[in-house]
């Protein structure tokens, strides 16, 4: 994975056209998540194709909440379109539960569509859900469920919006009945399918099996085995989905470096584990703001 900063794709295709033809190469991809723009931009300069705007991530970094249900749609759709300006990547957005009943999911595709999403995810939990390895989850019946994905399918204006069901069955019910759930989204009409929290490789195989595309979510911590790219890839999935790396990363750094601060009351030899100001500012696109000065300065 290239490290150094990219240039914007240039091409032709819309970003949603984009992520689906990175879902049409049949080769499992990853999408690291963000919780806000600063952390799409350098997901965009380290090379990513996608980026996936994480409920947790955003529950936890703007709220300072856990991942119960508590943020908003107007959070979220706000926070989708300051990223969608921010960068050039095709964004997977996860709707949670989608704010309420069928009804509600359809406005709630309508919103995020405009805010810039490229693909939205909803899960069929029960309202409030909880963070899929969370314990204490419980899910809706599957025909509230597939009433949801129907509302999500018929509110896109873009055909090239991808809709994600998600079920979290796996560990309420069994594997089995989250696996008939992801039948019944596929027969609904869901372009990809995400069985969160599998146990075991065995599970994770079965999932693999699905006839559309399926994600497969790494969490650090979680209840999901790691397995390596490579073994995803050749199992067939398409999105390897790391949700919720760079927040924990963060909250780690900023200990450490929080840590040494009230230890000794400076960042004396410390110093090379930050960023410089001078990568800080391109990481911003300092440069481009400069130049659109420059450019408006002369009339």
């Amino acid at each position: 994975m290239d490290t150094e900063t990219t240039p914007p794709d240039r091409s032709s295709l819309t970003r949603r056209q984009r992520l689906r033809a990175l879902i049409d190469s049949n080769e499992a991809f990853i999408v690291p998540g963000v919780a806000n723009a600063l952390g799409a931009r350098l997901v965009e300069q380290a090379g990513f194709g996608a980026t996936y705007i994480t409920g947790a991530g955003v529950a936890n970094s703007h709220l300072g909440m856990p991942d119960l249900g508590l943020l908003t749609l107007t959070e979220l759709a706000e926070t989708t379109a300051r990223i969608a300006d921010a960068c050039t990547l095709p964004l997977l957005v996860d709707i949670d539960t989608g704010f309420g009943n069928a009804v509600n999911v359809n406005r709630t595709i309508k919103v995020l569509e405009r805010a810039g999403a490229s693909a939205v995810q909803i899960e069929d939990q029960v309202f409030p859900k909880k963070c899929g390895h969370f314990d204490g989850k419980q899910v809706i019946p599957l025909p509230e469920m597939l009433g949801k994905v129907k509302a999500a399918l018929d509110a896109r204006v873009d055909p090239d919006l991808l809709v994600v069901a998600r079920t979290d069955a796996a560990a309420v019910t069994s594997m089995d009945d989250a696996l008939d759930r992801a039948h019944a989204f596929i027969e609904t009409g869901a372009d990809i399918v995400f069985v969160e929290a599998p146990r075991s490789r065995a599970d994770i195989e079965r999932i693999a099996a699905l006839p559309v595309p399926t994600v497969m979510n790494i969490v650090i911590g979680g209840r999901t085995p790691m397995l390596s790219m490579e073994e995803l890839g050749e199992l067939g999935f398409s999105i390897v989905l790391y949700a919720n790396a760079l927040l924990q990363i963060t909250i780690a750094s900023n200990r450490e470096l929080l840590g040494v601060l009230g230890q000794q009351g400076s960042l004396i030899g410390f110093e090379d584990r930050l960023a410089s100001f001078d990568e800080r500012q391109k990481v911003l696109g300092m440069d481009d703001f400069t130049a659109m000065e420059k450019r408006y300065a002369e009339g």
